[in-house]
C-alpha cells in the first residue's frame, strides 16, 4: 500500500479493510490481559504464542512496547503485524515552508507542546486563507496565536475561567487582538456562537469535545476545519456512538475499554514515572490474586485509582487497606514477599501479552478517525487525513483537514 494522505475513495476503501481486520480478530485485541487470569480466551487457540510471550521479561516488554510489529514471535504474530502495519500506513501531510514565528509566541509554552503546535500549524493548507480562526478548547490559546500571527482574526474558546484569563493576558502582552471567551463547547449555546466564517481548529481535544466540533461546524456551515483528536474514550455514553452511516452499520460495537486501546502507547514517560507505574500495576496484580482468595471467587474485581501516597505504604498495609476499601474480609497472615513477587511476575506476563493488543492500537485509531472523515464527507466536505508530526513527538499525530466549496 503506497502511503499518502488519505482522501476521496481511499477513505472508504481503507475503512472497509480496517473494519474487516478488526472485526475478524476482535477475540485477540478485546480481552485485557490485566483482567483475565490465569489465561486469556485466545490462549487455547494459540498456545505457542501465549507461552512464548509469557516467558519474556518485563525489560523485553518495555523494549518492544512502541514497536510491537518488529517482535519476532511465533505465529500468528508476524502475519498480524504485517497486516496491521500495511493497514496503518498514512503519509505525512505536506508542510508549508513557514517563516520562523516570533520567539515571544513560544515563551510560555513547554518545548514539546510548542513543537506539536508548530507542526500542526504548518500542516494547515486550505484553498482559501481563513478569515477568522477559532481555537477550540484553546487552553491559553497558544495554537490560535501562532495561526493568527500570519493573518486572520482570532477567537479562543475555553471552559476553564483561569485559562481564559491567562490567555487574554498573554495575547494583550504580545499585542495580538484575540477574543478569549469562556465557553463550554458541550453546552447548547455553543451552536449559536459558532459562525460560518469561523475556521475551527483543535489540537488534542478529547472525545466528545472534538466530535462536538465536527457536528457543530457542519451545521454552522464552516468552510474549513482542522482536528487532531485525542482520548477517544472520554465520552458521555457507555459505549461508542459511530458518526458516519457506514460505521453505524459496522458489526463492531466498541466499549470504553476498547476505545482506550489507541491511547495505551506511551512515548514520554520519564524513568521515575515508569517505576511508579510499574510498582502500582505489580501491586494491583498481586492484590488481584489476594482478592480472589478472600472472596472465594475467581474473577477480576475493579479497584479505584489510588493516590501515589499508597505506594509509600508497606505492601502488607497496601493490601489490607485496599481490602478494607473494597469491603472484603481482612487478609489472614500471608507470605507477603511471595505474593508481591507473584505480582511482579504477572506484570511481566501482562505487559508481554499486551504486545499482541499493541498491534491493533493504530488500526483501531485509524478506524475511529476514518469514521470522523466519512462523517465529514457526508456533510459535504472534502477531507484529507494524514500525520502532522512524527509519533515520537506525540502518538496522537493524525490530523483531519476538511473544506467545503
Amino acid at each position: 500500500m503506497h502511503a499518502k494522505p488519505l482522501s476521496g475513495t481511499a477513505l472508504l476503501q481503507r475503512f472497509r479493510a480496517l473494519d474487516s481486520f478488526l472485526s475478524e480478530h476482535q477475540g485477540l485485541w478485546r480481552p485485557r490481559p490485566f483482567v483475565h487470569f490465569p489465561a486469556l480466551p485466545w490462549e487455547a487457540e494459540h498456545p505457542q504464542l501465549a507461552a512464548w510471550l509469557k516467558a519474556q521479561s518485563l525489560e523485553q516488554a518495555e523494549a518492544a512496547h512502541n514497536q510491537p510489529h518488529l517482535l519476532v514471535a511465533p505465529a500468528p504474530f508476524p502475519q498480524l503485524a504485517a497486516q496491521a502495519t500495511a493497514l496503518s500506513q498514512v503519509a505525512e501531510l505536506p508542510h508549508r515552508p513557514s517563516a520562523e514565528p516570533p520567539a515571544r509566541l513560544s515563551a510560555a509554552v513547554p518545548g514539546r507542546k510548542w513543537q506539536q503546535i508548530q507542526a500542526f500549524a504548518s500542516s494547515l493548507q486550505f484553498a482559501q486563507a481563513p478569515q477568522h480562526w477559532l481555537d477550540w478548547c484553546a487552553g491559553k490559546g497558544h495554537l490560535g496565536r501562532l495561526l493568527a500571527s500570519s493573518g486572520g482574526a482570532l477567537s479562543c474558546w475555553e471552559y476553564d475561567p483561569q485559562l481564559v484569563q491567562s490567555g487574554q493576558q498573554l495575547s494583550q502582552k504580545l499585542g495580538l487582538s484575540a477574543q478569549h471567551i469562556e465557553q463550554d463547547v458541550l453546552a447548547a449555546d455553543a451552536a449559536e456562537q459558532l459562525k460560518a466564517t469561523h475556521t475551527p481548529v483543535a489540537l488534542h481535544a478529547c472525545g466528545d469535545l472534538h466530535t462536538r466540533l465536527l457536528q457543530l461546524a457542519s451545521q454552522a456551515g464552516c468552510r474549513q476545519l482542522a482536528v487532531a483528536p485525542c482520548c477517544y474514550n472520554r465520552i458521555g455514553t457507555p459505549s461508542y456512538q459511530a458518526l458516519s452511516t457506514i460505521a453505524q452499520a459496522s458489526s463492531l460495537q466498541l466499549s470504553l475499554d476498547d476505545l482506550a486501546l489507541p491511547l495505551s502507547e506511551t512515548v514520554t514517560a520519564g524513568a521515575r514515572v515508569r517505576r511508579q507505574r510499574d510498582q502500582s500495576m505489580a501491586w494491583r496484580l498481586a492484590f488481584d490474586l489476594l482478592q480472589r482468595q478472600l472472596r472465594g471467587s475467581d474473577d477480576y474485581l475493579p479497584t479505584p485509582s489510588l493516590p501515589p501516597a499508597w505506594l509509600h505504604k508497606s505492601f502488607a498495609d497496601y493490601c489490607s487497606d485496599l481490602a478494607a476499601l473494597k469491603q472484603l474480609p481482612a487478609p489472614a497472615t500471608q507470605d507477603w514477599d511471595k505474593l508481591q513477587s507473584l505480582g511482579w511476575q504477572r506484570l511481566a506476563q501482562v505487559r508481554n501479552l499486551e504486545l499482541l493488543r499493541g498491534l491493533f492500537r493504530r488500526p483501531l485509531e485509524l478506524w475511529l478517525l476514518l469514521d470522523r472523515a466519512l462523517y465529514l464527507e457526508e456533510q459535504g466536505y472534502r477531507v484529507r487525513l494524514g500525520s502532522f508530526c512524527p509519533s515520537q513527538l506525540t502518538p496522537r499525530n493524525l490530523l483531519l483537514l476538511a473544506e467545503r466549496d
